[in-house]
């Protein structure tokens, strides 16, 4: 598969590298990888980088996004922090790798079974991650359709906070990232919540968190996030 180049980079859209990502996801979970020369991919980006696209994403050592996206050396930048939680670092990481080095869409990419989700729906409390957890216990809160067993031990709360939890980070960035929000409002690049299944290592993009402006998305608009 060839390496990214500028000219390459710059003739992708964000739909397109939305599409990308699915295809190179599917790939993953077919056992149908792509071939690459790593050593030749080396070479070619040695005085430089094109990324496509930018993946927020748990640093869970089975999840990792070059993997299960099936993408080579320069094709991804991988922002990787537990609970993929938004914070300023990762919010000028993110910066960085749209408006400056030119990806094309920002993905937010919860998991199954996450143990940051675990912890926060548990209250830990353990060092410096108890402040990390911390921006996780809203999507907690945010969960009302568990009455009861509102712990770890209850899989389907958990799932359903890792859901929550990475709604709400898509609608953090947009809020926090002056930046961000208008590359996304032109159309250069865009954005989208996922989750990865560690089970079946499918991918399942939200729908009504996927924020992308061009003529499939007639209807496209920031206002009035819901998460």
């Amino acid at each position: 598969m060839k390496t990214l180049n500028k000219e390459l980079q710059s003739s992708i859209t964000p739909r397109k590298a939305l599409d990308l990502l699915k295809e190179g996801n599917n790939r993953f979970i077919n056992n149908l990888k792509a071939h690459r020369d790593l050593l030749e991919q080396v070479n070619d980006t040695r005085d430089g980088q094109w990324p496509f696209a930018t993946i927020l994403s748990c640093i869970d050592s089975r999840t990792s996004a070059e993997l299960i996206f099936d993408q080579g050396l320069g094709d991804i930048f991988s922002v990787r922090i537990a609970g993929n939680i938004v914070n300023t670092d990762i919010l000028g990481s993110m910066e960085f790798a749209c408006k400056v080095a030119g990806s094309k869409l920002i993905v937010v990419l919860g998991h199954t079974k996450c143990g940051a989700i675990k912890g926060a729906c548990d209250h830990v409390e353990m060092g410096n991650l108890t402040e990390l957890l911390s921006k996780i216990q809203p999507a907690v809160y945010q969960e009302k359709t568990t009455l009861e067993n509102r712990n770890a031990s209850n899989s389907t709360f958990v799932e359903n906070v890792a859901e929550i939890n990475v709604k709400r980070n898509v609608k953090n960035i947009i809020e926090r990232s002056f930046v961000l929000e208008q590359l996304i409002e032109s159309g250069q690049i865009g954005i989208v919540g996922a989750i990865h299944n560690i089970d079946t290592g499918q991918v399942n993009f939200y729908d009504d968190v996927t924020f992308i402006n061009d003529e499939e998305n007639k209807n496209f608009s920031l206002k009035n996030l819901n998460y």
